[in-house]
């Protein structure tokens, strides 16, 4: 057979992996949550900024993620200069480069917030994906803890305008300098230690998985799984493993901090650390958040690569139900702290910085657990049925629809083969419409409209029994005049509202 002959290869429809599509109440339900954290933000004095989805991959440098994957866990292409180009794995490294390129015009203290989609070059897997949103917040050039401690009332306001209360969550905090005390204090300050000290941090990483017992094995010779698979450990001594899981074990901070105090004395960063602690317990205390809102945590480990000062934790509480049928604890929504060596690697001198980022669909996850999001459903459109195709009549029903959205109404003109009214009506059932405009070639010469109450109209049909009842009802359907459509459309959605709020309600 010749090569004309031979039938098209069809192509097969597919999404790449680690990739989703979005649907309608996806995309409402984010809309709704980000219009509110944007809200708080605002009123906390932060302006927006947007960066490209694309950086030179050496403006990320040595912050790219940890990874064995090509590319060091970012896509990259090259641009037509020979120029390595990667699609952002965050949304804090292009802020540095955008506040080091615009440093001349930049007003500091740079107070800004941002969202949108990273990328991340890694193995797809349950609830993990190559694509995601995030929502930041940064202050740039605030060299004060007062600052890191703004960012966690921030986030507990943030978290309790998106309906969840307190009890349910907690901002928790620690800071770098005292985890690189405590790593000094046990011997392992200096260069030629990192590794080492690496392996320490991840092993802290994992107390609320595995627990002490999990993590004194880690931080020893190593600990073998379920499975029977061995991690190696990070090889300390036991007067090591001890002072390290006291520090990771206090419960009560106020309580703890002196012996703290004592643990890191001497040390470089450490004590320093400690009194960044204190200060920003303290002023958050002053301001009303309490520890069950904003709470000292020395086990919180996060940023290995960045992070300079304070680091903190957005936690939810309350548990949800796993894959596997289990209660679990939701966990982490969003994190941030003190970055202050990102900025500064583009400036040749000091450019302090903390931010704070929320992991969007994560915690979208965690408010439709809650029921606190996608509750108000979208309302579909009112439609506006289509009796005759000529163009004056045409014209008649397009206005119509105009004059419905120029009051705020959604409406649209029924764009389908208008010859087939049954099929009109079975899309506005499909499309979960409210209303159905109708005007054949009686009502125009009488200049009125017939409107018809669908949700009335299908509450009625599973009551009525026979035609005679139904004829007999006809409430669902009202006929007004043209100049009345608004009008009654308004009044008709209004009843449906009340409706839905005592539904609620009940």
């Amino acid at each position: 057979m010749s090569d004309k002959n031979k039938k098209p290869q069809k192509l097969k429809a597919r999404l790449p992996r680690g990739f989703v599509d979005r649907s309608a109440a996806d995309i409402h339900a984010t809309d709704e949550m980000i219009g509110k954290i944007r809200e708080v933000y605002e009123r906390y004095g932060f302006d927006p900024v947007e960066t490209p989805l694309f950086e030179y991959t050496d403006a990320l440098g040595k912050f790219l993620p940890d990874s064995d994957r090509p590319n060091e866990g970012v896509f990259s292409l090259t641009d037509d200069d020979d120029q390595w180009m990667s699609l952002r794995y965050d949304l804090t490294a292009p802020l540095a480069r955008h506040v080091a390129e615009n440093f001349n015009e930049i007003q500091l203290p740079y107070r800004t917030y941002r969202a949108g989609y990273v990328f991340r070059n890694e193995k797809p897997g349950p609830g993990r994906f190559r694509q995601f949103m995030q929502f930041d917040a940064d202050t740039v050039g605030a060299p004060g803890v007062q600052a890191d401690a703004e960012m966690c009332m921030m986030m507990a306001d943030t978290l309790e305008a998106l309906g969840i209360k307190r009890g349910d969550y907690v901002i928790r905090v620690n800071n770098r300098k005292v985890l690189d005390g405590v790593m000094e204090a046990i011997g392992l300050g200096g260069d030629d230690k990192a590794g080492q000290r690496l392996n320490v941090l991840r092993a802290i990483d994992k107390l609320d998985k595995f627990g002490p017992e999990g993590v004194k094995l880690l931080l020893g010779e190593g600990r073998k799984d379920e499975s029977g698979d061995f991690t190696k450990g990070a090889g300390l001594g036991p007067e090591q493993i001890e002072k390290v899981l006291f520090f990771v074990g206090i419960k009560d901070y106020a309580r703890s901090a002196a012996e703290l105090g004592e643990l890191v004395a001497g040390t470089t960063q450490g004590g320093e650390g400690v009194d960044e602690l204190n200060t920003i317990g303290a002023l958050a205390a002053s301001a009303g958040y309490g520890p069950d809102r904003i709470k000292i945590d020395p086990s919180v480990v996060r940023g290995l690569e960045y992070y300079t000062g304070p680091v903190f934790e957005a936690e939810l509480l309350f548990d949800v139900t796993n894959e596997k049928g289990e209660k679990v604890v939701f966990g982490s929504v969003g994190g941030g702290g003190r970055y202050d060596g990102l900025v500064s690697r583009f400036m040749g001198q000091p450019v302090p910085a903390t931010g704070f980022s929320i992991g969007v669909s994560r915690l979208m996850t965690a408010l439709k657990n809650l029921g606190k999001l996608g509750q108000d459903e979208v309302l579909a459109p009112v439609l506006v049925t289509v009796m005759d195709g000529d163009v004056e009549s045409m014209g008649r029903y397009q206005r119509f629809t105009q004059q419905l959205r120029a009051e705020g109404i959604r409406a649209e003109m029924y764009q389908g083969n208008w010859k087939k009214f049954g099929n009109q009506l079975k899309y506005a059932d499909r499309r979960g419409c409210p209303i159905a405009i109708i005007q054949g070639g009686d009502e125009r010469a009488q200049g009125v409209v017939q409107i018809k109450d669908l949700i009335e109209g299908k509450r009625l049909s599973g009551e009525i029994e026979d035609n005679a009842a139904w004829r007999e009802a006809r409430v669902a359907q009202e006929t007004v005049a043209e100049a009345d459509l608004v009008a009654k459309v308004k009044e008709i959605l209004a009843a449906q509202a009340e409706d839905r709020r005592r539904a609620k309600d009940a």
